[in-house]
C-alpha cells in the first residue's frame, strides 16, 4: 500500500513538472523583446525620414542653378534625381545634410554661384558613382 502512495506521488510530481515546464516555455515563446507595434512605428518613422531626405536632395537638385550646373557638366538632372532614390538610407541622409547646409549657406550669402555649382556637381557625381557601384 505504501508503494502505491509513492507511485501516485511520483506520478503527480511528474505531471506537475511537465505542466510547469510546458506552460513556461509556451509563455517565453510568446513574449517578444520588441513588440510588433514598436517595430511598425520604427518602420514608418524610417520611411518618413527617408522620404524627407530624398525630397531635400531633389529640391536641392531642382534649383535652377543646379540644373544649369548639371547640364554644363553633361549630366541629365532627371537621371541624377532618379538615381538619388537608389541610395542607401545612410548615403541619402549624408547628402541631404550637405544639401541643406549648402542651401542655407547660399541663401545667407556665404556661398557664391561658383561654389554652389562646384558643390552640385560633386553631389551629382557622388550619386552617380554610388549608384554605379551597386
Amino acid at each position: 500500500m505504501l508503494s502505491y502512495v509513492w507511485q501516485c506521488i511520483r506520478a503527480a510530481t511528474a505531471c506537475s513538472l511537465i505542466l510547469i515546464i510546458g506552460v513556461s516555455q509556451n509563455l517565453v515563446a510568446q513574449t517578444h523583446v520588441v513588440s510588433t507595434t514598436d517595430l511598425q512605428k520604427a518602420l514608418v518613422e524610417a520611411t518618413q525620414v527617408r522620404q524627407r531626405n530624398l525630397e531635400t536632395v531633389r529640391q536641392f537638385l531642382s534649383i535652377p542653378a543646379a540644373e544649369k550646373a548639371l547640364k554644363s557638366a553633361h549630366m541629365d538632372p532627371v537621371q541624377v534625381k532618379q538615381a538619388a532614390s537608389m541610395l542607401s538610407d545612410e548615403d541619402l541622409a549624408q547628402l541631404a545634410a550637405r544639401a541643406s547646409k549648402a542651401r542655407s549657406d547660399f541663401a545667407a550669402g556665404d556661398l557664391s554661384d561658383r561654389d554652389l555649382i562646384i558643390i552640385l556637381i560633386a553631389v551629382a557625381a557622388l550619386i552617380v558613382i554610388i549608384v554605379a557601384v551597386r
